[in-house]
């Protein structure tokens, strides 16, 4: 009888009922690798940082949507994020060395595995902040995104900006009679319906200052807001060479401002001066904050096809876009808060309505008068796309009591614009013919006196 104790091999085979329950067993085996496994960490995509005075924002971009919780902490001040589903990794250590020395409002950051499958980060602060903290969902060419703003307790006033900015003007006198005779309760930029902190005010027991008188209308200089479209998370359109939108306006924007401060009795704003996102409606609360005479947005614009070129000026429709084209414009215009990111949570969707129903047609009539007149004198320095004024619903063009304008400097999408655009020659003669295009308008349309 054959020994069945021995192990089995080639030469010795085991008896046939134990083969049937090791093939048994082995197809279990091979069953094995098809039960589900656990679901794997969240890949860090890339960690972005956009410092800036107003605040600085914090983005990590992944390949799945997580949950974040965080909290703040006094004495010293720190932020603290914890990230659920995700492990440490060399794209999440990189935020560390992404915090720069200068930036306004971040001293360091540690990371670490506070517990199995959560990250925790702590920003050491340099100041006492009011963050937010939210998520974005896919859009454009981003993945899902968990976004950090650090604002600060007390927030940047518009006005005092501009009135830092003039230190060494010669109309500085004037600028700050203008702060100081503004209302006391002046609307103070927020993000996206969320009232920030009040602005920082002298002590109670500073020295009193005399009350000045507000300066008339002849002393007191044009004030000229500059809105570089897009900036920070949003780069605008981009052109086959990899020119960004979000650069070259902030280029000619820094030009024609210092075009602009160069005139007498004329003074220019910036919405942002730096790459940084700033939201369509916070735009136009610094426009209105800082009582500009004139609101001038500055794009470049793109078409699905290369061959489309010229230059562009726009005004606010309340009854539709002009054009299939326009109302296409600009719905990718006003998706800026989308592709930038803005805390839907805190969205006031009362916001856009009322500046779209206090939009009077004097407004309009004067940005179309306006933008006539600087079209006409951007058709002597580069082709147009159309020979007249456009309309569309701007999200940014709502400042009810602002003249406000949308210069689409050129195609970005054309080759040919493109080479253009990247060069200061042109962005000078760019910011030169929008210059005179509103030395024109002031000339033959005196500023009324704003309110003070």
């Amino acid at each position: 009888m054959a020994d069945v104790s021995g192990p089995a091999t080639p030469m010795n085979p085991p008896p046939v009922p134990l083969r049937r329950k090791m093939i048994a067993g082995g197809c279990t085996l091979m069953l094995l690798p098809v039960v589900p496994r656990l679901a794997q960490a969240a890949t860090i995509v890339a960690v972005r940082t956009w410092p800036a005075d107003e605040y600085t924002r914090v983005t990590l971009e992944m390949d799945t949507e997580l949950k974040a919780e965080h909290f703040t902490l006094d004495s010293p001040h720190r932020l603290v994020v914890d990230i659920e589903g995700i492990q440490l990794s060399a794209a999440i250590n990189d935020l560390v060395a992404k915090i720069k020395p200068n930036d306004p409002y971040i001293s360091t950051v540690r990371v670490g595995q506070n517990r199995p499958n959560v990250v925790r980060l702590v920003f050491d602060l340099k100041q006492d902040i009011a963050p937010q903290v939210f998520t974005l969902k896919p859009i454009g060419e981003y993945k899902y995104r968990l976004v950090l703003d650090l604002y600060p307790k007390v927030a940047q006033d518009p006005l005092m900006a501009l009135l830092k900015d003039a230190e060494n003007d010669p109309l500085a006198g004037v600028l700050e009679s203008l702060a100081q005779n503004s209302p006391s309760e002046a609307p103070i930029p927020s993000v996206e319906g969320q009232k920030l902190p009040p602005v920082a005010r002298k002590p109670d027991d500073a020295p009193a200052t005399p009350p000045r008188t507000a300066p008339s209308r002849p002393n007191r200089p044009i004030l000229i807001a500059l809105d570089p479209g897009h900036g920070g998370e949003d780069p605008g359109a981009i052109g086959k060479r990899g020119t960004r939108e979000k650069d070259v306006v902030l280029q000619i924007a820094q030009r024609l401002k210092k075009m602009i401060d160069a005139q007498p009795n004329m003074r220019a704003y910036l919405t942002r001066d730096r790459d940084y996102f700033v939201p369509l409606n916070v735009r136009v609360q610094k426009a209105r904050r800082v009582q500009a005479d004139l609101f001038i947005s500055i794009h470049a614009d793109a078409w699905i096809k290369p061959s489309a070129r010229g230059s562009s000026v726009w005004a606010l429709s309340q009854h539709g876009a002009t054009s299939s084209a326009a109302r296409w414009l600009a719905k990718k215009e006003n998706d800026a808060d989308l592709i930038g990111g803005v805390n839907l949570s805190a969205h006031n969707a009362q916001v856009a309505k009322v500046l779209l129903d206090l939009s009077t047609g004097a407004q309009i009539n004067d940005s179309i008068r306006v933008g006539t007149q600087v079209l006409n004198e951007i058709g002597k320095i580069n082709k147009l796309h159309k020979n007249r004024i456009e309309r569309a619903g701007f999200a940014v063009l709502k400042a009810p009591d602002i003249p406000s304008i949308l210069v689409e400097t050129a195609f970005i999408s054309n080759p040919q614009e493109e080479r253009l655009l990247r060069t200061s020659a042109h962005q000078e003669r760019i910011a030169n013919a929008v210059l005179s295009g509103v030395q024109d308008y002031f000339s033959a349309h005196p500023a009324l006196a704003r309110r003070a």
